[in-house]
């Protein structure tokens, strides 16, 4: 979408726009509210700012409607563009056999132990870091596992909204 479109669209267009980035939408409605914005830059920086408020209810809510890692379903039904944006940030998972059961025990492992899937921002990562990540991340006390997937929510939702607004 271009800048002059989402400054000039409906808030409800606008806000179902911001809600294929992230399924949170105290975010969606305060960015929408903000416009216009005079740049993508300032657009980015508003979406940041709303990110840092985001209470633990909210991205768990978020996390319910994301795939898990190596999958491509989530557990919630997503829009096409969701489904596009999913696709093209896990391209590079392409995990053999191996990895395939290594990501999979991890999930449980992970959901097990913190009740929610394993999120990260997988865009650029190979299914190698993607399993490494994980390992490390499940030696994590909740609090600091729920700051890491906090931060790792953001940055898919501002990667997602950099990829969809052009100036």
């Amino acid at each position: 979408m271009q800048l002059v479109e989402f400054n000039q669209a409906s808030p409800k267009d606008a806000i179902s726009f911001l809600k294929h980035c992230v399924q949170i939408p105290s975010w969606s409605t305060a960015i929408a509210a903000k416009r216009p914005y005079a740049s993508i830059e300032a657009v980015m920086q508003s979406a940041k700012q709303q990110a840092e408020t985001w209470a633990w209810e909210e991205i768990k809510a978020a996390l319910d409607n994301h795939p898990r890692i190596g999958e491509k379903k989530a557990q919630a039904e997503l829009s096409e563009i969701e489904k596009n944006f999913s696709n093209r940030e896990q391209t590079s998972i392409k995990p053999n056999e191996e990895t395939q059961l290594a990501l999979l025990k991890g999930n449980i492992a992970y959901e097990k132990k913190y009740g929610y899937i394993f999120l990260i921002k997988a865009f650029g990562l190979n299914s190698e870091e993607v399993l490494q990540a994980l390992e490390y991340r499940l030696a994590n006390d909740p609090d600091m596992e729920k700051r890491i997937v906090h931060n790792q929510l953001a940055e898919i939702a501002l990667l997602r909204l950099s990829q969809e607004l052009h100036a």
